[in-house]
């Protein structure tokens, strides 16, 4: 359980459980996983597994940055409850459509994570996240989804999105053709 949980627990107040831990007279053990502070042994070698646990946690945007914290705590704990030693915490900003998350394909990118942990799929990935779940699976890896649930509300969003800059895309390329035909009328365009 992470720091808060167990001060709300115990009947301590987070500020002095927070302050016992920077003074490191807790009376429990503790250990930090990113910007989380655990409270327990940290599990390992729990599974015979051959590689990283990472958690990814992301949200869409900066106003949704306290969230992240929250998402990586259910996240964590989960993964701890499942006996599942986490050995780092990734978090991102940005869109899900935003396919240049350099954190997110970074740890695409990386052989030594074997397992990835999120809350939600869309976390991950909003559409074709079978297709990554597959390509990891085919290299022995694999992505445990904590909350399997669709979260509609999201996904409403990311529709509107995709139609915008679609919507965008159409326009601006028939806006710039009349300006060019506009431009081309006016430079051959008798002076007299």
């Amino acid at each position: 359980m992470n720091l808060k949980e167990w001060a709300a627990s115990t009947g301590i107040a987070y500020i002095t459980a927070r302050r016992q831990y920077a003074a490191g007279t807790l009376p429990v053990p503790t250990y930090r996983i990113g910007r989380l502070i655990m409270v327990g042994e940290p599990v390992t070698g729990a599974l015979a597994e051959v590689g990283q646990t990472v958690v990814y946690a992301r949200v869409s945007s900066a106003d949704q940055k306290a969230d992240l914290d929250r998402q990586v705590a259910r996240v964590t704990v989960w993964a701890t409850g499942q006996r599942l030693p986490v050995d780092r915490v990734v978090t991102e900003v940005g869109s899900v459509l935003n396919g240049q998350r350099k954190r997110f394909l970074a740890l695409l990118r990386d052989p030594a994570v074997s397992t990835i942990v999120v809350e939600h799929r869309d976390r991950f990935a909003r559409f074709g996240a079978e297709y990554v779940e597959a390509a990891l699976s085919a290299q022995g890896r694999r992505l445990l989804v904590v909350d399997p649930a669709e979260v509609d509300d999201d996904l409403v969003r990311d529709v509107t999105e995709i139609l915008t800059s679609l919507c965008a895309r159409l326009y601006g390329r028939c806006a710039a053709a009349n300006r060019a035909r506009r431009a081309v009328e006016a430079a051959t365009e008798d002076p007299a």
